[in-house]
């Protein structure tokens, strides 16, 4: 096997790729800053039980495991970064207030999400901590429909469920508890029959809502029918009220789908969860919500919200970068022509040295100027090139 292959769904990121994702992710850092989020940079690999702490199986199965040379331990590769920012929240930063923490970096999964996609996604993402007000969740849903109209994309839908209806729906019969995974998995496959067979010895209110839930989706007025059709119970007239607020909140900014029955990301969050869809991607190229329990783990339950995406998925879907309009100047160690090629980057100019003998070969530059010595020889000028 030749040396230079690399594994299945790993792949180098070229020139004109590689500036499209860095554009994007500096703008999205920068967008971040002005809502008051502070970067973080958490470690690559983690002992494995911090890694594991509130992530749910799937991610578990997603995350490439070693043991530690030094200390025998297994170490964890991370699959996601979201517990690793909610582990810096609760135990070294431990603030009693709202805060506001931002991310970006690689992050490694076993098996590629998709059938293009790649075992390596570049993640950035926002999370709020410590208010569990649906003002929190407004934030980052804002500010995940932001991010994507900085990235160009003017074309959204915002879906939107609640894992708090499900979860208000069995907590008051004991085989649905029991059962909670199974409903999970029938529920995020809308396997009806699977459902009817499961539920056939529930409680009569428990089974109607049960079977209910995956018709349960379409435009805002599915929220219309849930009112009609679910159980007035406290949890699920609290669900419905944060999604309606928070499908009203994304009007004229996206397109608003609800699905009562969409439970991605179950074990994981514990309220209102949304995902953004963009043309050319069948799959969510943003998901984001609320877990609240996340923390309790490392010492200290926080309410938390926040949302994450992949910028190399998201860069793929944008047209090629254009080249930038650079200068053209030659080798050289005469003072005169290093002062003028540092004034000019000085001033943002992009300015390429020719090596002797060589001609230069760019995917991001297009020298349409060169730099060149007056014909009284006392300065150096610009000069268009055709």
């Amino acid at each position: 096997m030749p040396n230079w292959l690399l594994p299945e769904n790993i792949a180098d990121v070229l020139p004109s790729e590689a500036r499209k994702i860095e554009e994007l992710r500096r703008l999205m850092l920068d967008n971040f800053r002005l809502y008051g989020y502070e970067l973080v940079m958490p470690p690559l690999l983690e002992y494995l039980e911090s890694l594991m702490t509130g992530a749910g199986k799937d991610t578990d199965l997603r995350t490439f495991k070693l043991v530690d040379q030094l200390s025998g331990r297994m170490l964890g590769l991370r699959a996601d970064m979201t517990t690793q920012v909610a582990r810096i929240d609760a135990h070294l930063l431990n603030r009693a207030t709202v805060t506001r923490l931002c991310y970006a970096g690689s992050v490694l999964h076993t098996r590629p999400s998709g059938l293009h996609a790649t075992r390596e996604p570049l993640q950035i993402g926002a999370e709020i901590y410590g208010h569990a007000g649906l003002e929190a969740d407004a934030e980052i849903q804002e500010l995940a429909l932001a991010s994507l109209a900085l990235a160009g994309f003017d074309s959204v839908r915002l879906d939107l469920s609640h894992v708090g209806l499900l979860r208000a729906i069995i907590a008051q019969d004991a085989a649905a508890v029991r059962d909670e995974a199974a409903l999970y998995t029938l529920l995020r496959a809308k396997d009806a029959p699977g459902l009817r067979a499961l539920t056939a010895s529930y409680d009569a209110v428990t089974r109607d809502a049960l079977l209910a839930l995956p018709g349960l989706y379409g435009d805002i007025d599915v929220l219309a029918r849930a009112r009609e059709v679910l159980p007035p119970l406290p949890g699920v007239l609290k669900a419905l009220a944060e999604l309606a607020a928070l499908a009203g909140s994304a009007l004229g900014r996206a397109e608003v789908a609800i699905d009562l029955a969409d439970l991605r990301g179950y074990q994981y969050e514990s309220g209102a969860m949304f995902a953004l869809y963009v043309p050319g991607l069948p799959n969510a190229v943003a998901r984001g919500g609320r877990y609240d329990h996340v923390g309790e783990a490392f010492g200290r339950a926080r309410p938390a919200t926040g949302f994450s995406l992949d910028l190399r998925e998201l860069a793929r879907l944008l047209p090629t970068a254009e080249r930038k309009h650079s200068i053209r100047a030659p080798w050289g160690s005469a003072p005169e022509l290093k002062e003028k090629i540092a004034e000019l980057r000085k001033a943002g100019e992009v300015v390429i040295q020719s090596m002797p003998g060589h001609s230069n070969e760019q995917d991001e530059f297009e020298c349409d100027r060169v730099l060149v010595l007056a014909d009284n020889g006392s300065s150096w000028i610009l000069k268009n090139l055709g």
